[in-house]
């Protein structure tokens, strides 16, 4: 009996076309890269505190490139990988890890349960994996906005994410032990709803759906942007969060 294929919600010409898009981005002076900077500030926290030995460590997505160079100093030996590149949908080419380090690389992936299945039999016995995405509950006063603008007739301009409670019920699912899923809050400051958009673009943040959501006409853009400011402080500033989602479990 063959099993069911997993939904396609995200597409990968899309996912790649903004990877590359950010990519161009990033190389400008003073581009925004405080989702990398958050990421990798709390997994090194992480593992300090659990007082990980050197080993082997596998490092895909976003900051990897600065997280692995943290980790050399600290005597492992790093493997970087590029999440544009592989397909964490299928079994990976690499084995024998001692840590995994997953940096907002899960966030659009189709078969989230097989990916994780992939990450765990990449890890040696005793191994861990810590995996970090944007989860349920991100950019709230974005997602409100996007509702004014489209009215009765809204469309999906946002990704879907996983909770903290769903995230332990996956961990579980992909044969891991001592599953741990707990998430945290990122808050970010802006004056103009462009300003939060461009800075999603420039981290590659934007969305990579199937089902591509119309343009806003220009009235409803108006509409968001003042939507997104009918709780700004007295300063013009509105309080933007992502909800950080983190998966810490064994093999």
């Amino acid at each position: 009996m063959s099993s069911a294929l997993p939904p396609e919600i995200f597409s990968a010409r899309r996912k790649s076309a903004r990877a590359a898009r950010a990519e161009a981005l990033q190389r400008r002076r003073g581009a925004a890269d405080w989702l990398a900077e958050a990421l990798v500030e709390d997994a090194l926290e992480r593992i300090e505190f659990m007082q990980l030995p050197p080993g082997r460590a596998l490092i895909i997505g976003t900051g990897g490139a600065e997280f692995a160079r943290m980790l050399e100093r600290k005597d492992f030996r790093v493997t970087l990988a590029d999440a544009d590149s592989l397909d964490l949908e299928q079994p990976l080419p690499f084995r024998g890890f001692a840590l995994i380090v997953s940096l907002a690389a899960l966030d659009t992936v189709n078969d989230l349960p097989g990916a994780l299945i992939h990450q765990r039999n990449v890890l040696a016995p005793g191994g861990v994996m810590l995996a970090s995405m944007v989860g349920a509950g991100s950019l709230p006063r974005l997602r409100a906005a996007l509702l004014a603008a489209d009215g009765e007739r809204p469309a999906a301009r946002l990704h879907p994410a996983v909770d903290a409670r769903s995230g332990a019920g996956l961990l579980q699912r992909a044969g891991f032990m001592r599953q741990v899923s707990d998430s945290w809050t990122l808050r970010l400051r802006y004056g103009a709803m462009d300003d939060l958009v461009a800075d999603l673009r420039t981290q590659g943040l934007t969305s990579a759906l199937v089902d591509s959501a119309p343009p806003l006409t220009r009235a409803g853009l108006e509409r968001a942007r003042s939507a997104f400011l009918a709780e700004a402080d007295r300063h013009g500033r509105v309080v933007e969060t992502l909800e950080i989602l983190t998966l810490t479990a064994w093999h």
